[in-house]
C-alpha cells in the first residue's frame, strides 16, 4: 500500500507550537525564527485544508481540528524516537567490516587490528580486499584507500602523503613501475606490475627499485629487507580512512578510527 506523504518537519513545528501556544517560544525551542514557524504552520494548514490555531485576546488557541489529531501525533513522535533508539541499539558494536588493499593490510593494518582486538576482546572482523567496494552493497563500516582525499565521504588521513624510492640490498638499478607511480623522465619500467602491493613484493624480491608510499614500506625498511634510496618526498596520494557520515558517527567506528590514527 502506498503511504501518504507526511510533512514531518511541519508536523514537528506544529507539535512545538501546540505545546507552547506561542510561535515565539516554539521558535526558540527549534532554533528558528517565529516567522519560519508561522510559515510552516500555514503550509501545514494548506496541506490539511483546515485551521489549526486561532488568535484570541488571551493568545493562541488550538482549534477543535488541531486537538483531534494532537494526541495521535505525539504518540507517533514517541514511536519515531523508539524506532531510532531500537535501530541504534541493534547495531553490532563488536563487528567490523573493513575494506583495505591487500598489501596495506599485510604490512600495516593487520598488526594494529590485533592490538585493537587485544584491547577489546570479543571484537570480530570481516575483511574485504576491494577497498573501493560499495559501502551499502557490502555493509562496510570503514574503508582504507590510497587516494588524494576523501571525496564525498568523511575521512581522516592515516599518515602524510609521502613517497620513497626503495630497493632490496644488492638489487639491480632498474625500475619497477606501477600505475600511479610516475617514473623519472626517460626512465623505463623493466618490471611492470599492477598495484603498489605487487611493486612492494617485487622490490623485496630484488627485482629493482620502486617508488612507493612511505607508510607501506615502513616495516620492510625497519627489518632491513628494503633500503631507502631517495626520500621521503611529498606525494599526491595518501592512505585515508573513509566512511559515509552515518557510519562515521557510530561509536564503534569512532573507537576504531581513533585507535588506528593514534597508533
Amino acid at each position: 500500500m502506498k503511504r501518504t506523504h507526511l510533512p514531518l518537519n511541519a508536523l514537528r513545528v506544529f507539535d512545538a507550537a501546540a505545546r507552547h501556544l506561542s510561535f515565539t517560544r516554539a521558535a526558540d525551542e527549534l532554533a528558528v525564527t517565529p516567522a519560519a514557524v508561522g510559515q510552516q504552520i500555514r503550509a501545514l494548514e494548506d496541506h490539511l485544508g483546515t485551521v489549526l490555531f486561532r488568535r484570541t485576546s488571551k493568545g493562541l488557541e488550538l482549534t477543535d481540528e488541531a486537538l483531534a489529531g494532537l494526541d495521535a501525533l505525539r504518540e507517533g513522535f514517541l514511536k519515531f524516537e523508539e524506532s531510532v533508539q531500537a535501530m541504534q541499539a541493534s547495531q553490532a558494536s563488536d563487528r567490523y567490516t573493513i575494506a583495505a588493499p591487500r598489501e596495506f593490510y599485510a604490512q600495516w593494518l593487520s598488526h594494529r587490528l590485533a592490538e585493537f582486538l587485544a584491547a577489546n576482546p570479543g571484537v570480530r572482523y570481516q575483511l574485504i580486499a576491494d577497498e573501493h567496494a560499495d559501502f551499502t552493497e557490502t555493509n562496510l563500516d570503514v574503508a582504507i584507500r590510497l587516494v588524494d582525499g576523501p571525496g564525498d565521504l568523511e575521512g581522516v588521513e592515516i599518515a602524510p602523503a609521502q613517497r620513497v624510492i626503495v630497493a632490496a640490498p644488492g638489487a639491480p638499478d632498474q625500475w619497477i613501475s606501477w600505475p600511479g607511480a610516475p617514473l623519472p623522465e626517460g626512465a623505463e619500467g623493466m618490471v611492470q606490475v599492477a598495484n603498489p602491493g605487487q611493486a612492494l613484493s617485487s622490490a623485496i624480491a630484488g627485482l629493482g627499485k620502486a617508488m612507493l608510499p612511505a607508510l607501506l614500506c615502513e616495516e620492510a625498511v625497519a627489518g632491513g629487507r628494503l633500503i631507502v634510496l631517495e626520500g621521503p618526498d611529498e606525494g599526491r596520494r595518501a592512505y585515508w580512512l573513509v566512511a559515509p557520515l552515518p557510519q562515521w558517527r557510530q561509536k564503534k567506528v569512532k573507537a576504531l578510527v581513533g585507535f588506528l590514527t593514534a597508533s
